[in-house]
């Protein structure tokens, strides 16, 4: 992937407000929709993720308490608690909550009806050392409960401890979000860099990758990961991807990914591909670094310029890997807190169709604005560019988008870290 990234020239309001770091605010015209919202479920804690079945039904994480259910007429079944949990159908004392990470994504096995079968990605302390792990679990018929769980991956890089970092606490940068490719069949898993700076270009931890596997856990057939890699590794070299998403003509696999306060980005994968991250010290014209990890630096606790940041601390350093995948867009040099992504499909989103969407939970540092919103991207058929960024008029106001998936009755359903699943629908 050498091409580099193009974006269409913005002129008068537009330029200005992508030079704030805001994009302008997409208004309903004959091509586009109005948009209106219910609440679908309130009260909860910390929520992380969701998938749905085809009738509407609804699997939902809640990253300290677990995972539950929202059936079709409303009600909520809670199925698999973690540590400390004590009212769901079953519990499991070693899936716990620290810092980022807890019980995280979520997701439905396409063959869910001849299979019952769906998948989460939680950290455990099973191992002598906690790990993340992706686990495979079956619902019952009346979707009340939940057994046979099997941990298909049971060594995902895990933060054990606490480090003199922002967000530094243990289970920092842990990734999380799992989904199957409908292009391949297989299930792509994103991993965070644990605040380690061997991790992301290490051949052997799963820490700054997206995996690619089968539903057994085993590497996926055509990974093409380097030599003496591990070969459940689709790509690496990342530092924390909370988004995946599949272009709905191609197939193609676009992930979000986390800046360190300057530049989050926007990636097409490519098999084997190389995401360019590497924050080890004594390198790259560095030096020490706070607990051998570069990922804030210079001046990690400072404001400054995001540019000059990013001379430093590259999140894709073409220098050291030119051969590295090239962002198809990085947020106009800024960090705001990167987090989900889905693709509108559908004529009922009118002239949005085959927008992608990505939300942002929204961090202020150093001037940044804190840029809690919903953009849609017109993303190039080969991702590698975008053509046009705007906001989402949002109905329900601002919030901390955590996750945003198209449910099967076309509508857009966003869960945010005040506790709340909404349904936007275009009118």
């Amino acid at each position: 992937m050498s091409q580099k990234p193009t974006m269409r020239s913005l002129s008068g309001v537009m330029a200005t407000a992508m030079i704030a770091g805001l994009a302008t605010t997409a208004t309903a015209n004959k091509d586009t929709p109005e948009l209106s919202h219910t609440t679908v479920v309130s009260g909860l804690e910390n929520p992380w993720d969701m998938a749905f079945l085809p009738d509407g039904t609804m699997f939902f994480t809640e990253k300290c308490r677990g995972l539950s259910v929202r059936l079709p007429n409303g009600d909520v079944n809670k199925l698999l608690g973690m540590e400390d949990t004590e009212d769901y159908a079953t519990t499991a004392d070693d899936l716990v909550c620290q810092g980022q990470a807890g019980m995280n994504g979520v997701t439905v096995d396409p063959d869910f009806e001849e299979n019952r079968t769906v998948y989460v990605y939680s950290a455990s302390s099973m191992s002598d050392e906690r790990t993340n792990r992706v686990l495979r679990l079956k619902v019952n018929d009346d979707i009340s409960n939940v057994s046979d769980r099997t941990d298909i991956v049971d060594d995902i890089s895990y933060k054990p401890a606490p480090t003199d970092h922002p967000f530094g606490d243990a289970g920092a940068h842990n990734g999380g979000r799992i989904r199957f490719s409908p292009e391949d069949g297989f299930l792509y898993v994103t991993t965070g860099d644990t605040h380690n700076g061997e991790v992301p270009q290490s051949p052997t931890m799963l820490g700054g990758k997206v995996l690619r596997i089968d539903r057994d856990g085993k590497a996926a057939e055509g990974n093409n990961p380097p030599e003496g890699f591990d070969p459940r590794i689709f790509t690496y070299g990342h530092r924390n991807v909370q988004g995946i998403t599949f272009h709905p003509e191609t197939g193609q696999p676009i992930v979000t990914e986390h800046g360190p306060w300057h530049h989050d980005e926007i990636n097409a994968l490519v098999n084997g591909g190389n995401s360019g991250w590497d924050p080890r010290p004594n390198m790259a014209g560095r030096d020490d670094c706070p607990d051998n990890y570069c990922g804030y630096q210079p001046n990690q606790g400072e404001g400054m310029d995001p540019d000059e940041r990013e001379a430093y601390m590259p999140v894709t350093d073409t220098e050291t890997y030119p051969d590295a995948m090239k962002p198809a867009w990085q947020n106009n040099s800024l960090s705001q807190g990167i987090a989900t992504a889905e693709f509108l499909t559908g004529e009922q989103w009118g002239g949005w169709d085959g927008r992608l969407v990505i939300g942002f939970l929204g961090i202020g540092f150093g001037g940044t604005p804190v840029g809690q919103r919903i953009n849609l991207i017109d993303i190039a058929q080969d991702g590698l560019s975008v053509n046009d960024v705007s906001e989402l008029p949002l109905p329900m106001g601002s919030a901390r988008f955590r996750s945003i998936v198209q449910g099967p009755d076309g509508d857009l359903y966003t869960l945010v870290d005040e506790g709340d699943i909404y349904r936007i629908t275009p009118e």
